[in-house]
C-alpha cells in the first residue's frame, strides 16, 4: 500500500464540546484524534464541500469563457422539440 502524503502540521481551535466528541470517538474506535478529524473532513468534502467546489469550477469556467448563453440554449431546445434539430 502506498503511503499518503501528509501536509505540515496545522493548528486548529475547536469548541470544547466538538473536541470532547472527537476524543470520545477516538477512544471508542481506538484511533487517534487526527484520524477522526481527517475522516470528518473527508465526509464534509464529499458533501457540502463538493457542492462549493463545483460552484467554484463553474465560476472559473464562466470567467474563462467556457459557457453558453442561456437564451441560445433555450432556442436550441425549442428547435429540437419542434423537430428542427439545432
Amino acid at each position: 500500500m502506498s503511503k499518503i502524503e501528509l501536509s505540515d502540521p496545522i493548528a486548529i481551535r475547536l469548541p470544547v464540546d466538538v473536541l470532547s466528541d472527537i476524543e470520545a470517538i477516538a477512544e471508542t474506535t481506538e484511533r487517534t484524534r487526527s484520524w477522526v478529524m481527517v475522516r470528518a473532513m473527508r465526509q464534509y468534502l464529499l458533501r457540502e464541500g463538493a457542492e462549493i467546489l463545483a460552484v467554484r469550477r463553474g465560476r472559473d469556467q464562466i470567467a474563462n469563457g467556457e459557457s453558453e448563453d442561456f437564451d441560445d440554449v433555450v432556442r436550441d431546445l425549442e428547435a429540437i422539440v419542434a423537430g428542427r434539430a439545432a
